[in-house]
Parts: structure tokens; sequence; C-alpha cells
């Protein structure tokens, strides 16, 4: 079953959030797959994770740098999975397709723009009663769940500065 996180970002921005994200994924033993929105958009993310900490080394890799199946962490803008990795990581409206073989998948957007908010529902919101993965009640509280195949378990998380 693939667990599924919308991170709501309210008081970071994503080139803060996605770094701590990431190391907390690669502490826990996950290699993952980050799917950006554009091959521009991953070349910038690649950038930022060589630079946002001086103090912290965080490896990964694209596919500009080549031996995707030694990447820790996969920087991608397609639907792919060449590092095998355990856990998606989806920015800049990505799209979840794919998930199997993922035990998690993280959507991660900026909760405080309500244009990206209604876009990224109107592209891929689902009741979650009808995914199967909601009560009522919660599927009226979650403004985005992605359509998926098979199980899943969803959860909303909102990100702050101390995580």
């Amino acid at each position: 079953m693939t667990e599924v996180g919308f991170y709501h970002l309210l008081s970071l921005p994503l080139e803060r959030a996605l770094p701590r994200l990431l190391e907390r994924a690669l502490a826990d033993g996950h290699r993952v797959l980050v799917r950006a929105g554009s091959a521009e958009r991953v070349g910038y993310l690649d950038g930022l994770l060589w630079t946002y900490n001086e103090a912290s080394f965080l490896p990964h890799g694209s596919q500009h740098d080549g031996n995707a199946a030694r990447q820790p962490v996969f920087l991608t803008a397609d639907n792919e999975n060449p590092n095998s990795a355990t856990m998606l990581v989806l920015v800049d409206g990505a799209d979840a397709v794919g998930l199997d073989g993922f035990a998690r998948c993280c959507d991660m957007f900026d909760g405080n723009d309500p244009a990206a908010v209604e876009a990224d529902a109107v592209a891929k919101t689902v009741p979650a009663t009808a995914a199967g993965v909601a009560s009522a009640p919660m599927a009226a509280a979650i403004t985005i769940v992605k359509t998926v195949v098979g199980p899943v378990r969803v959860r909303t998380v909102s990100i702050r500065p101390d995580i």
C-alpha cells in the first residue's frame, strides 16, 4: 500500500522544505525519486541541493549526471524510477502516475498560493470516498486527493519551520 502525503508548504518555501524532507527520508532508509514539472526545474533543484547548506551533503543526481541506479536521490521530470526509489516526492504539480513500487508519495505544494492549490485541485482531485481512502468527513477536509490505482493511505501535513 502506498502512503500518500500532501505537504502544504505554509511557513517554508519548497527550497527549504525539500532538502529537510530528503534528509529525513534518507535517514529512514528510503531511496527517493523527486519528480519536477520540467527539465529546467530539475536543473534548478539540482543546483539547490548542492548549495542549500554549507555544512551538509545531500547525495543526489539527475539524468545529466548518469549512473541513476547508484543515486540515493534522483531528480527527474519524467515518469520513471531509475534508482529503484521507495519514496516519490512530487513538486511543481507533477503527476502521481506510476505509484507501484513506492512505499510513500509526498506531494509538496505552496499552501499560501490559492491559484496553485486550485490548479492542482482541478487537475488532480477526486472525491476521497470514491477513491476508497477516506470517510465522507475526511473527504470534505482534504482539498486534493490524487487519482491512483490500487490501495493508498492519505494524510495531509502542514509544513512548519520545525520539521
